[in-house]
């Protein structure tokens, strides 16, 4: 059987073995999802994701997404809706799912809870380098709007020392 790898080199059970069941993140996720984060290249040096979970968890938590199989987080997606649009941030599968339709299910999920809360429109930012990421998205439909992402930081964050 083969195993996955998180940080710290504990291995897990394979999740394939079972079910992968998509819930809301609890806070004994953390590390879990930080790693998961980690080893999907999502955490930047600008960006710390703890502060980012503390702050997800302060604005509508239950769309913080979670994949679990066998008591191991596999993926992630945190979602949010002020209204107007939609967004999806940290989206992540473990590497060694990918290419299975997980990031395909925690997409439709994201959208099913959007469309529930009445939102027209879902946006994503991708970096342009990213380019297996834009390849996934344009399969599931979405396509480059002709706009600028613009940006402008309000607070600094960085990794915690």
């Amino acid at each position: 059987m083969s195993t996955l790898r998180r940080s710290g080199g504990e291995a897990h059970r394979d999740p394939t073995a079972g079910s992968i069941s998509i819930r809301p993140f609890a806070v004994a996720d953390t590390e879990a999802v930080v790693a998961l984060w980690s080893e999907s290249g999502l955490v930047k040096p600008w960006n710390d994701p703890y502060l980012d979970i503390e702050r997800k968890l302060a604005v509508q938590p239950e769309l913080f997404l979670v994949a679990e199989a066998g008591g191991t987080v596999v993926g992630t997606a945190m979602v949010g809706y002020e209204g107007h649009r939609g967004w999806v941030n940290y989206l992540a599968v473990d590497p060694s799912l990918r290419g299975g339709g997980l990031g395909r299910r925690l997409m439709a999920e994201a959208e099913r809870l959007l469309v529930e809360r009445g939102c027209p429109k879902l946006n994503l930012q991708v970096r342009t380098t990213n380019t297996e990421v834009l390849a996934f998205y344009e399969r599931l439909g979405y396509v480059a709007d002709d706009a600028v992402s613009l940006g402008k930081r309000l607070i600094e964050d960085g990794p915690r020392r």
